[in-house]
């Protein structure tokens, strides 16, 4: 994220697309912030939908884990 301002311009942010890497800015000028677009933003929902992108952790509990709905878990 930067920021760049002028003597008549208030502070702006801008980010990059997390799709396309281009510039937006973060404000009402930008509905689909932090993406540059409609577009990038469904083809990130896509990847996300397809699991080709994921948050880190601990895999998932199996029975073989010792897990189960009787447990109360």
């Amino acid at each position: 994220m930067t920021q760049s301002s002028t003597p008549s311009q208030a502070q702006i942010t801008i980010v990059k697309c997390p799709t396309c890497k281009t510039q937006v800015e973060w404000s009402e000028k930008s509905p689909f912030r932090p993406f540059c677009s409609k577009r990038c933003q469904l083809i990130d929902l896509g990847e996300w939908a397809e699991e080709e992108k994921a948050i880190p952790g601990a895999p998932d509990m199996s029975d073989a884990d010792g897990w189960s709905e009787d447990m109360g878990y």
